[in-house]
């Protein structure tokens, strides 16, 4: 079935069609991650997703509706086999943010040839895309704030939208800036020196940060104490970093020696359960991710 296409709506925001009283709307307009979306302008990928919801519809206004777990379903880019879980690190982020509340969903690897023809005609057919019932999301930042707003058990985002944008300041540039050096080829040229050098100037203004006065516990966003979206936003991209980095990039950074506290934090976010059950493709897929783009 088709999800329902957009109709005159009152509500519009990042990408959300909101089936709330306009109280909750306001809440999640002001809400610390929206909030600094928006004034930051850092979050280009839900603007994107802004653009799409404009002309392509996501679900009616039913006024004082909310939603409810089950009937979701998230479909994601395969491994090679066409059938298995790939390696994108952003569908990996809405799956831990799934994981962290213990939300139910069937899970859908994805061809081209095998995507929902409503995907393809009003969504272009993007992962990941999370269907709940009639409605459709394909940005994983509005899906992970669509899903932290509506299932706060537990909630991800922090009160501080400073502490928030503090935090995302951080992170501004390191995936391209990782990215770029991994798939990078030859090993080892000037080239390759110039991007490894770029994605160490991020690696060291995450190393700066983590290990900051102040701060009394392992994650990311103010003193480190809470588990916020942006880690589990982060944590699979670090993941794709250091697999890449022992099987294509000849362990051409030392982690551990040159960045303990990265090190540090790496190995307590992929400690936790919702990474662990989230992460069964393993390397042998990243690898297969990151060297088929060359």
């Amino acid at each position: 079935e088709k999800p329902i296409r957009m109709v005159p709506m009152k509500f519009l925001l990042l990408g959300l069609v909101l089936r709330t009283q306009s109280s909750q709307v306001h809440a999640f307009a002001s809400s610390p991650l929206i909030a600094n979306s928006i004034v930051s302008g850092k979050m280009s990928s839900s603007s994107s997703a802004l653009n799409m919801a404009r002309t392509r519809g996501l679900e009616r206004q039913e006024e004082g509706a909310t939603p409810l777990p089950g009937g979701m379903t998230l479909y994601v880019k395969p491994a090679e086999d066409g059938t298995s879980v790939g390696d994108c690190p952003f569908a990996h982020f809405v799956r831990m943010v799934l994981a962290e509340k213990g939300l139910d969903y069937d899970l859908i690897p994805s061809t081209q040839e095998n995507k929902p023809q409503w995907l393809l005609d009003d969504y272009e057919g993007k992962m990941p895309a999370l269907r709940h019932r009639k409605e459709c999301y394909v940005d994983s930042e509005v899906i992970a704030q669509y899903l932290d707003f509506f299932f706060k058990d537990p909630e991800l985002a922090v009160a501080s939208a400073g502490e928030m944008e503090k935090a995302s300041a951080v992170l501004d540039g390191f995936f391209p800036a990782m990215a770029k050096f991994t798939k990078h080829s030859p090993n080892g040229d000037e080239e390759d020196k110039e991007k490894q050098a770029a994605l160490e100037e991020k690696l060291q203004g995450l190393e700066d940060h983590l290990g900051a006065d102040g701060r009394t516990g392992s994650y990311l966003v103010g003193n480190g104490e809470q588990f916020t979206l942006l880690d589990c936003s982060l944590a699979p991209k670090l993941y794709a970093m250091d697999v890449c980095l022992g099987q294509i990039k000849d362990n051409a950074i030392d982690l551990a020696g040159k960045y303990p506290n990265l090190r540090k934090y790496m190995d307590d976010v992929f400690a936790r359960p919702s990474f662990q059950s989230t992460v069964e493709y393993g390397p042998e897929t990243v690898v297969w991710g990151w060297t088929s783009y060359h």
